[in-house]
């Protein structure tokens, strides 16, 4: 009795973990946040800093991959209309250092700018880039997996001066 009884426990402990787990895995695909459509201002449209394309990094993770363009004005990130990334938990984005990165980068060890969570996993979206952040100083867009610490999408920037 005592064997059935730890066996029982055991088995209700290990289930919760493995379904609290799935459930980590699950939940974006399941209810992914609605895609937004969000514009530029017109006023600053005209100032485009620098430009690029998301890439799937690794292309043996069907998971982790991102596609789209991302431009940058002086004072905000914009993800075109076209840009898409595999859901998953806490996506953020960063403008980080190095201009190409790689899933063996250490982004994370970097002097990274987290300009904030991912709004959802397609379509356009701003993101406010900080006073005083030298854009020169950053030659890449990255979308983060703060919660697993994986690489998800990298885009390389090409300045425009």
């Amino acid at each position: 009795m005592k064997n059935f009884i730890s066996g029982l426990f055991f088995g209700i402990v290990l289930g919760f973990v493995a379904g609290f787990a799935a459930g980590i895995f699950v939940f974006p695909y399941l209810f992914p946040p609605p895609p937004v459509n969000e514009a530029v201002d017109s006023a600053i449209s005209s100032e485009i800093v620098a430009t690029g394309s998301f890439i799937h990094a690794k292309p043996s993770d069907p998971v982790h991959y991102g596609k789209g363009r991302v431009s940058v004005y002086p004072n905000v990130l914009h993800l075109e209309t076209d840009f898409e990334v595999g859901p998953g938990p806490k996506f953020h984005v960063y403008l980080v250092p190095e201009s190409d990165i790689t899933p063996a980068t250490p982004v994370e060890e970097t002097m990274f700018v987290d300009l904030g969570r991912l709004k959802a996993f397609t379509g356009s979206q701003n993101y406010p880039i900080p006073a005083g952040v030298d854009l020169a100083r950053y030659g890449s867009v990255v979308i983060w997996c703060e919660q697993f610490g994986v690489l998800v999408s990298p885009a390389t920037l090409k300045f425009t001066n």
